[in-house]
Parts: structure tokens; C-alpha cells; sequence
């Protein structure tokens, strides 16, 4: 079952998505491949430290992020990727690497990766990792109003 805060959002705002259940995966590209999605459909998400401010990177798993081209995106000095012991208090009902890319409901921003737009749907964790959430791209930028901006490389 999708992490309960997300799924009363989504079911709060009557989103149309699709759960989907998949065999145990601990990265973003084995997700994709246990439940039969393209690595660039699947969207993972990065949590940041930018200028000491936790932000969530969003972005294809089968792409990671350039720290340089988020800086210049985001227009911070430092960025780095953030220890979990950082901020998995910040997400206590999700297992680590299984976060929804939903900042706005754990008061983070979210900057979501331009390329994502080429999907019509997007997939992602949906705080466990035997389960993916499955929506339209449209009702993600509705409902997390995350900055879009290019800040990733292919892996």
C-alpha cells in the first residue's frame, strides 16, 4: 500500500493512479525493471543539500543528477547529495530510497528534471520498495508544483 499520506492526497484531490506491486528492489532502475516500466518512465528521487537547505531532485532512474547543472539550475553555491542519516527522520512512514517525489507534502521543494516531460505518465516509489505509484505527468506539475529545470546526465 502506497505510503498513506500520499495516497489521501491523491485520493483527496480524486487523482486517477495506478498501484503497482513488483518483487523487492533497493535502486530505481531494479524498480523499473521488476515491474516492467522503461528506466526513463520510472522517476527516482535525490534528496539534496543545497546551501544547507534539504531539497528533492526528481528525475529518471536512468539518468543521475549533475551536481554543477543543478547548482546553476537552482541558483546555489553548494549542492550535495544528502546522507540519509540526514533526513530519513524527515520521511519516517518510507523506507530510505523508496521516497514519493512529493516535497510539497513534507514542506520540501521539489525540482523536477525537464526530460521527465517527454512521458505522458510517470511512475514512482511510493514509500516502500515492492511498490510503485503510477500517474500522469499533468497531475504530478498540478499537485507538487515542482521547479523544471535540466540538471541531470545520462548514467
Amino acid at each position: 500500500m502506497p505510503v498513506r499520506k500520499l495516497e489521501e492526497f491523491l485520493d483527496g484531490r480524486g487523482v486517477n493512479y495506478v498501484r503497482i506491486t513488483h518483487s523487492t528492489a533497493y535502486t530505481a532502475q531494479q524498480a523499473a525493471a521488476s515491474a516492467h516500466i522503461s528506466g526513463k518512465g520510472l522517476a527516482k528521487t535525490v534528496i539534496l543539500k543545497a546551501d544547507g537547505k534539504m531539497m528533492m531532485a526528481v528525475l529518471p532512474a536512468s539518468r543521475r543528477v549533475d551536481l554543477d547543472l543543478f547548482k546553476k539550475a537552482v541558483g546555489v553555491s553548494n549542492v550535495e547529495i544528502a546522507n540519509e542519516t540526514e533526513f530519513k527522520d524527515m520521511f519516517p512512514e518510507c523506507d530510505i530510497g523508496a521516497i514519493p517525489p512529493f516535497g510539497n507534502l513534507y514542506r520540501m521543494d521539489v525540482i523536477s528534471e525537464k526530460i521527465l516531460a517527454d512521458n505522458e505518465d510517470i511512475a514512482f516509489n511510493a514509500g516502500s520498495h515492492t511498490e510503485l505509484v503510477k500517474l500522469s505527468y499533468k497531475d504530478f506539475l498540478e499537485l507538487v508544483k515542482p521547479k523544471v529545470a535540466t540538471f541531470s546526465a545520462v548514467q
